[in-house]
């Protein structure tokens, strides 16, 4: 029989994209960015890091490379919490909104930290009305998708359950009425969302 399959969002959920962003800054402009709100959910808010023109951005995209997307720390306990599911008989695989050039220096970042995730997929990140990882979760048929950003819980089909993880609330996302017509469960970490699984009477 086929273990049961999990699908994680890797940025704000396995892996620190406000730590790398921070070294992604340092490498474009040669000065690590001070930390201006702690709480802030997007990283331009959390760093005190000056709005780019477009020599800037053009900098700043240059760093966001292969190193960048292979060499992101993972979030505090996120490993731990995987290895909780892995060894409770759950299969793992990472559904990132990153471009597909950058799946294989995903999957070698989560395998280089520890992750017990042999499977990635990059589905872009194209702004709709429609989730650009529904596809994917209904491809896969998991029990279980955790995400950190409310929109991309969008059409995905409903036999899964849909874990929203909260993280920082200053500038979120994730409010309003869809919170709970979208998620079926909520959290502030992975490792809280794992807690509340591995508590359940699940498949």
């Amino acid at each position: 029989m086929p273990k049961p399959l999990i699908a994680l969002d890797a940025d704000g959920v396995l892996l620190d994209f406000h730590l790398g962003y921070a070294g992604a800054w340092e490498r474009a402009f040669g000065e690590r960015p001070r930390e201006r709100d702690p709480l802030a959910y997007w990283p331009m808010d959390r760093w005190e890091v000056d709005r780019l023109d477009e020599a800037g951005r053009a900098r700043m995209r240059a760093v966001l490379d292969e190193h960048f997307w292979s060499t992101m720390p993972p979030l505090p306990g996120a490993v731990d919490a995987c290895h909780r599911l892995h060894d409770a008989g759950f299969e793992l695989v990472c559904v990132s909104a990153l471009e597909s050039a950058y799946e294989a220096a995903r999957l070698r970042n989560l395998r280089d930290r520890g992750f017990p995730i042999e499977r990635v997929i990059a589905t872009g990140n194209a702004s709709e009305t429609r989730s650009p990882k529904a596809d994917a979760i209904e491809a896969l048929r998991p029990v279980a998708f955790v995400d950190d950003y409310l929109p991309y819980l969008r059409g995905v089909p409903g036999q899964v359950h849909t874990a929203l993880v909260l993280r920082a609330p200053n500038g979120s996302p994730n409010t309003g009425e869809e919170v709970t017509t979208l998620a079926r469960s909520v959290h502030q970490d992975l490792v809280e969302f794992v807690d509340h699984w591995l508590a359940q009477e699940v498949p």
